[in-house]
């Protein structure tokens, strides 16, 4: 209801499902004029196979600039209201070298491109599709309710998919899946990663098990695949999230918007103009100036670059642990936490301590077959705290069944944090 009301939206094309929660609000978008449905027409819904009958088989095209106008995504709304970005027309071109890059300069003979995202989001629509049907190269379509490791790479086997975009979380999920290259007769030639931190742990994992490096990339809604590795052109390293693609300028500086030296902690930001950032906030001229220092668009993810140039992500600025004065990124606790043979998944948040501002919190989903309780906990703190600085190491662990994910398959650290702030709360 949000979404079609903000967006100002007159049309809308869905499904069964879709035509359902709509259904109900329509009253509420009075400016939501028509509604084609892909499973057939309705009293007040007209069925989309039907249009096409009667459709001409030739169209005009429009005369259109780089910065009129095409498409707009809203972002995920994990710090409020979510806001539309709204792109120009140069948004895909501007993706491409990116994409290519990420997936070992596609299109190649044979290439097939399949991810388990969504294609409402700027990672399936921008990371894999459009780019994808831009350059010729056909695309997989599978549904998943649910994301089923064993599934996905049953269906990469049987349908010959040789380039993937997969979010980490996703790959992390498929690392628990024994063996797959021996299970599995894969025809894999790329896989790109971007939407969160992927880490040492499920690059080195994937190396190993693939004979092949994940291309690590990163970018947001607002200014997309703009730091990209390619292993095929050398670039490419264990816990970094690469170089910045040629035609964008990506540098690390601090609050005033100056450039910060190498190894320097910083928070990451894209230099305008740029070919795929966005025109503005729809409707939230407020929200767009303050995404600006002088010239550079902030991303609000702390990161540092090396002396080779490679970028590091550390994590989100509210994904950021204080704790005893130290600023504690949780991918390398999660990274650290994969690493021990009974954890599936993980997730690191800061839990508020009168004594240290913030104590790390960690929530583990386990394998299956293995039991939580007093014992694992303690042999999982042991191993933690071997690899990890003492102020890095969990305080505290909880056992899940799973961790919430958003619909594009990020960890959703906001809720942990709610969570174990109501703990606090409850104590106290």
């Amino acid at each position: 209801k949000y979404r079609l009301s903000n967006s100002g939206a007159k049309a809308l094309i869905t499904d069964l499902a879709g035509l359902a929660k709509v259904t109900e609000i329509r009253d509420d978008v009075p400016g939501l004029e028509l509604v084609i449905s892909v499973d057939g027409a309705d009293s007040d819904v007209l069925a989309f196979d039907a249009l096409l009958e009667v459709a001409a088989d030739s169209f005009e095209t429009a005369r259109t600039s780089p910065d009129d106008p095409a498409m707009m995504i809203y972002t995920s709304g994990t710090t409020g209201q979510p806001k539309g970005v709204l792109h120009g027309h140069r948004v895909l071109l501007g993706h491409l070298p990116g994409i290519q890059m990420s997936q070992n300069f596609m299109p190649r003979q044979g290439d097939l491109l399949w991810t388990p995202s969504d294609w409402a989001w700027a990672g399936g629509l921008l990371n894999a599709l459009f780019p994808a049907l831009h350059l010729g190269v056909p695309v997989v379509s599978f549904g998943f309710r649910k994301f089923d490791p064993e599934r996905a790479f049953r269906l990469m086997q049987d349908e010959g998919v040789r380039n993937a975009f997969i979010p980490p979380t996703a790959l992390k999920m498929l690392r628990a899946v024994d063996r797959p290259t021996h299970r599995f007769d894969l025809n894999l030639r790329s896989v790109g990663s971007a939407g969160e931190m992927l880490g040492r742990e499920t690059y080195d994992w994937f190396s190993e098990e693939f004979g092949f490096h994940v291309n690590e990339f990163y970018g947001q809604t607002e200014c997309n695949s703009v730091l990209a590795s390619c292993a095929e052109a050398g670039v490419s390293r264990s816990g970094a999230i690469g170089k910045p693609v040629p035609g964008h300028e990506v540098a690390i500086i601090d609050h005033e918007g100056n450039v910060l030296p190498p190894e320097t902690l910083g928070q990451i930001a894209v230099k305008r103009p740029d070919p795929v950032m966005f025109l503005e906030y729809w409707e939230n001229p407020d929200a767009t100036t303050e995404k600006f220092i002088g010239d550079w668009m902030v991303t609000n993810d702390q990161g540092l670059k090396d002396d080779d140039g490679y970028v590091h992500f550390v994590g989100r600025d509210d994904d950021v642990i204080t704790s005893a004065s130290y600023r504690i990124g949780p991918g390398e606790i999660e990274d650290c936490l994969l690493t021990h043979p009974a954890i599936a998944l993980s997730a690191a948040v800061g839990k508020p301590d009168p004594l240290r501002t913030e104590i790390v919190k960690a929530y583990v989903v386990l394998r299956d077959g293995k039991t939580a309780g007093a014992e694992m906990e303690e042999d999982i703190r042991a191993f933690v705290r071997q690899r990890l600085s003492a102020h890095e190491y969990p305080r505290e662990i909880e056992f899940v069944d799973e961790l919430p994910i958003t619909t594009t398959g990020k960890v959703i650290r906001r809720k942990l944090r709610e969570k174990a702030r109501a703990e606090v709360d409850i104590k106290a």
